[in-house]
């Protein structure tokens, strides 16, 4: 069996590493980028099993983005993990999977995020 693939999208590169680090330890095949445009690149030649996005980027913010992926029938159906500094309480209980879309703040609990990846993929 494959492990399960997750974009990573997010410009801060101690982030990048952090996240990078944390889900290749739980045994999940990552696949860093830094920016949305080349997130859009990487999820629609090889549609991950999960993206993590962060939301306030420089080229495009996380909200375009999501809205890209979700609007292309190779990538539509690809649950998206929103990872922000940015997001409240009532966002991170507003996840939906019918929609594929959830909100983790950071700083994130390790365990949390890994519980909450599960619940997706």
């Amino acid at each position: 069996m494959r492990s399960k693939e997750i974009l990573v999208v997010d410009d801060d590169v101690v982030a990048l590493k952090i996240l990078e680090s944390v889900l290749n330890g739980a045994g999940y095949s990552v696949v860093p980028v830094a920016n949305g445009r080349r997130a859009i690149e990487a999820a629609k030649e090889r549609p991950p099993d999960l993206v993590i996005l962060d939301i306030m980027m420089p080229d495009m913010d996380g909200g375009d983005v999501a809205h890209v992926l979700k609007n292309e029938p190779k990538t539509k159906d690809i649950p998206i993990m929103f990872l922000s500094s940015l997001v409240t309480d009532r966002e991170e209980q507003s996840c939906s999977k019918k929609h594929g879309i959830c909100f983790v703040s950071k700083p994130f609990n390790r365990d949390d995020l890994l519980n909450k990846i599960k619940e997706y993929i």
